[in-house]
């Protein structure tokens, strides 16, 4: 097939990895460079990188409504357009383009967690499983009707970085499925279930901050659900501190404590009473303009038991 690529970010590299070494890539679409590192020099995507290296036909337009980049799109002549978190919106007028309209990779089991954050979202429902879903595109936002779909558990480890990375390995081989059998005829986009839908809001860095008054459970799926971003924080005396890894800890404490206090260093485990009388170990932690460190490192520059975060 001749396939036309839309996708922005190192989750969506694999896919177009696939597609070059399976079909006839004619274009590739992603966003305009951004202003990245301390320096904030202006960076192109994963996907740019990837089309640059392969030389590829590469279009970078603020907006698929003009005339101009529907007509360059046109002109590729795809058969169907792939769109991979590609971070701009396809118009109708664009969606009718090829002559297989456009396929999108969903992280998720659509109609569960529509939206631009279904990863993170999942691992803080605590959900036990996620897949793939790959949808022929519709107006709608993740409302389109479903070509395939693929299941994933999902580890008491996996952070959403390592869920990410999975789940886009997955997209990638369901994805040459899904249009080996639109182009043999024998794959049928079907409706999604009107039962189920739920919404994957955006991300904000606001929510990163850890309210110890939760319980122990609800905060360690933070701290997975926001690596490696925008990594869950807390404050110990007026200083941020970002905690990259932690576990749930059974752990009888002996008497009440205050949510956030500091009850032991154990087993590498920096110990924190958390709401409803549960305990949190945290194992790695970051100062600003520090390194990660774990928690037995950390100690060696801070005095950490009884004190309380906040």
């Amino acid at each position: 097939m001749r396939v036309a690529f839309a996708g922005t970010p190192e989750f969506a590299r694999p896919a177009l990895e696939a597609l070059i070494a399976q079909h006839v890539v004619v274009g590739v679409l992603t966003q305009p460079d951004r202003p990245s590192g301390r320096g904030r020099h202006l960076s192109g995507s994963a996907v740019k990188t990837l089309a640059a290296a392969h030389a590829l036909p590469l279009l970078q337009p603020t907006t698929l409504r003009s005339e101009d980049a529907r007509a360059q799109l046109a002109a590729w002549q795809a058969d169907v357009l792939v769109v991979v978190a590609y971070g701009l919106l396809l118009p109708p007028e664009v969606l009718r383009v090829p002559r297989y309209g456009c396929v999108n990779i969903h992280a998720s089991l659509l109609p569960r967690w529509r939206g631009a954050a279904p990863v993170q979202r999942a691992i803080l429902a605590g959900d036990s499983r996620t897949g793939v879903t790959i949808m022929q595109m519709d107006a709608g936002l993740d409302t389109g009707p479903i070509l395939l779909s693929r299941e994933l558990a999902i580890g008491e480890r996996d952070t959403a970085g390592s869920l990410l990375e999975a789940l886009s390995q997955l997209g990638a081989a369901t994805l040459l499925t899904a249009l080996e059998g639109l182009a043999a005829g024998t794959l049928t986009a079907h409706p999604q279930p009107q039962s189920g839908v739920t919404h994957a809001a955006k991300i904000a860095k606001s929510e990163a901050r850890i309210d110890w008054s939760q319980d122990a459970v609800s905060i360690e799926r933070q701290v997975r659900a926001f690596n490696p971003w925008p990594i869950a924080e807390t404050e110990l005396a007026g200083e941020r501190l970002r905690i990259h890894s932690a576990a749930n800890v059974s752990l009888k404490v002996e008497k009440a404590l205050l949510s956030g206090s500091i009850i032991a260093i154990s087993d590498g485990n920096l110990l924190v009473q958390c709401g409803q009388g549960t305990v949190l170990g945290v194992r790695e932690a970051q100062r600003p303009g520090g390194r990660v460190l774990q928690v037995s490192e950390l100690a060696h520059s801070l005095n950490l038991v009884g004190r309380r975060f906040g």
